[in-house]
């Protein structure tokens, strides 16, 4: 029996394997509007979409992104400022698209841009700590995606989320995780909503990959700046020495997770976005396969032990 089934779970991926290959043609009339794109896997999906003859629409945060992925990709390519936190902003960028698509309708939309400052544990945070990153990872996505969905349905195109396997479990705490859970939420709802039109709405899921977001220096700055604004009574909770156990686990194990091969990632958004049948989630990153998304399959007391028996201990711990 067990050969029986060996053998059906090897022909169901060649099959998956081989249905995945077709590419959707006339890419030089296909438009797609990504955000975040000053760095990391916004700036690497442009380049790549560029070099694979898309039309790419990079919608930038600052100046500078823009003009250097203008200086290094084709006429083709066109950027845009972006602020996905104002939605005039948003609007703006949603003329601009609509301009230049024309009838066409807009072929994909990539939410990419998202933050990963401030984190911390729970009750280190204040509302206003939670809003500043959901209005950039959940209200962006919505944000975005709500203003180009009639261009999308008129291509009958498809809308690509940048989510994170802590989308799907939770070893930290803050808003990041909340964040994310949100726009898995959204991803699912939206991709009911719109079978009926023809749009195909995906979900990436990265593991640890080295950017701007999993910056070591930039997270243990984070939190010393999340530190010095606690009240006493918190301070004396944690302990003094707290933050220089959070450092050391951070430099110790934390820093050397990260995997710098980006395209990783890119090449699953690539396929999301030019594939003619593509998956509705990827899950780039062997740690992402094989622990992370397992693990959150597991019962809660499995994972609680898993996430705690390497964490930082606060002074006052009755554990």
């Amino acid at each position: 029996m067990w050969v029986y089934i060996a053998a059906l779970l090897v022909l169901y991926y060649v099959i998956r394997w081989y249905r995945e290959l077709e590419r959707v043609p006339d890419r030089g009339s296909k438009y797609v509007y990504i955000t975040g794109c000053d760095s990391g896997f916004g700036n690497l999906l442009a380049r790549h979409l560029d070099k694979c003859g898309f039309c790419v629409v990079a919608a930038c945060f600052t100046e500078k992104g823009e003009e250097e992925l203008k200086k290094s990709c084709s006429s083709r390519l066109s950027t845009v400022h972006l602020d996905v936190r104002k939605p005039g902003s948003i609007d703006k960028a949603t003329a601009f698209v609509k301009d230049l698509v024309g009838q066409k309708g807009l072929w994909a939309v990539v939410n990419n841009a998202g933050v990963s400052l401030p984190s911390g544990p729970c009750d280190w945070m204040t509302l206003k700590d939670y809003r500043s990153m959901l209005e950039v990872n959940l209200d962006g996505v919505i944000g975005v995606t709500l203003s180009v969905l009639p261009l999308i349905k008129k291509a009958r195109g498809r809308v690509v989320n940048v989510s994170s396997v802590f989308g799907r479990i939770t070893p930290v705490g803050g808003p990041y995780c909340v964040s994310k859970y949100g726009v898995e939420a959204f991803t699912d709802s939206l991709r009911l909503c719109l079978h009926h039109f023809g749009v195909k709405v995906l979900c990436i899921e990265p593991g640890f990959f080295k950017t701007s977001v999993t910056d070591t220096d930039l997270l243990i700055k984070g939190v010393k700046m999340l530190w010095d604004n606690l009240p006493k009574e918190t301070k004396d909770d944690y302990g003094d020495d707290y933050i220089s156990k959070v450092e050391k686990l951070m430099e110790d194990k934390f820093s050397k997770m990260p995997d710098s091969d980006l395209m990783k990632v890119v090449s699953c958004m690539e396929h999301a976005v030019s594939a003619v049948h593509p998956r509705t989630r990827y899950s780039p990153g062997w740690d992402a396969k094989l622990f992370w998304l397992p693990l959150s399959y597991f019962p809660s007391c499995i994972t609680d032990f898993l996430m705690l028996k390497d964490s930082a201990k606060p002074a006052k711990s009755v554990i």
